[in-house]
């Protein structure tokens, strides 16, 4: 094992570097041989939170195990482009959720572009381009006429037209990340800018497109996080739902009313209030969530009942320390994780307000 660079994870009330260190290591304990990053030991693996884990592990210079993480993926990669929903402790020969959904097959390629930024490996770019490729085009077929994109494929082929405004606003992300890798590679890919504006437009212009998950703090700041509203509008956005979202001192809830905070919601809010230039207002987020911190594993508890006092549910995952990190990377400045959230080396100009 290396050591972690952690100079970049050191944040006054957040993380100390040897807590940032243990974070890492925590992480990685969890990781399999083969490269999986399941949510913990004994339980499944999605293709999503397994990404932003190995994100996390390339921000704290730990780019061999975030490799593995990501050849885990080429290889397991179903024949259509897909990936399931589910593996049991990232064991690929145990599904335990067949379906496959298009904003977890998508976020390849943020992955991927993030690693490159990470580390400038040409060669992993071109190992890695068939995959991230094939999973775009899987995610497209199921881009409705409106702009976004069915949240699913069911075991049996099915496809799902209802889109999901947290899987679309993660999925218009990867499709800046995907040209960006495209353009790398001088490999113009058209039909994608087409995809990516027409799904902004919708994420922007049409929210009637979507199922109605309004009580999910998720579908609050993901069209911030995914980069299809800035500016004003995300400002806006944030202003308009704070006090129904923050629970001052404690985090971000879930889901209202449930009186439940959770460390993943929170840190990707700190990121979505990084990328809008409200460092402090980010800052005070990540410091609040310091009580779902375990001392001995240096990870982090999912969720905090405030009612009851109560950690609920009693586990530890890999995605909720993930995205701590990487939203602790951003506000310390590391380049590549600046530049997948912030928007900087993506391709801009994908507004398409011209669609119906």
């Amino acid at each position: 094992m290396t050591t972690p660079r952690t100079e970049h994870l050191v944040l006054p009330g957040v993380l100390t570097a040897e807590q940032a260190a243990a974070t890492v290591a925590g992480i990685l304990a969890v990781q399999r041989e083969d490269g999986a990053i399941p949510w913990f030991r004994g339980h499944h693996l999605d293709p999503w939170d397994h990404t932003e884990a190995a994100m996390a592990l390339d921000a704290a210079g730990e780019h061999e195990a975030a490799d593995r993480a990501y050849t885990w993926l080429a290889r397991h990669q179903n024949d259509d482009g897909s990936w399931f929903a589910a593996y049991a402790d990232g064991d690929f020969d145990e599904v335990t959720d067949r379906g496959r959904e298009t904003n977890f097959v998508a976020y390849i390629a943020v992955g991927v572009w993030h690693h490159y930024l990470s580390t400038g490996d040409d060669t992993f770019l071109d190992r890695m381009w068939p995959a991230v490729y094939a999973a775009i085009e899987y995610v497209l077929r199921l881009q409705q006429p409106g702009g976004q994109i069915g949240w699913r494929r069911d075991d049996d082929g099915t496809p799902t037209a209802d889109a999901l405004l947290t899987g679309s606003s993660s999925i218009h992300q990867a499709l800046r990340c995907a040209l960006a890798i495209a353009e790398q590679r001088e490999e113009a890919q058209p039909d994608w800018e087409l995809a990516a504006g027409a799904l902004r437009h919708a994420i922007r212009r049409h929210p009637e497109r979507f199922l109605d998950k309004d009580r999910y703090s998720m579908d609050w700041y993901y069209p911030v996080l995914g980069g299809a509203l800035t500016g004003a509008e995300a400002k806006s956005r944030i202003e308009a739902d704070w006090e129904r979202f923050v629970v001052p001192g404690l985090g971000v809830r879930c889901v209202v009313p449930n009186p439940w905070v959770t460390g993943g919601e929170s840190a990707e809010l700190a990121l979505a209030l990084w990328a809008m230039g409200e460092s402090d207002r980010a800052l005070e987020i990540l410091q609040a969530i310091q009580h779902l911190r375990d001392a001995e594993s240096g990870l982090y508890w999912t969720g905090f009942v405030f009612d009851d006092e109560a950690i609920w549910p009693r586990e530890l995952t890999t995605w909720t320390a993930g995205s701590l990190l990487l939203a602790v990377a951003a506000l310390g400045g590391h380049e590549a994780t600046c530049a997948v959230f912030g928007g900087e080396q993506l391709p801009s100009g994908l507004e398409a307000d011209c669609c119906a």
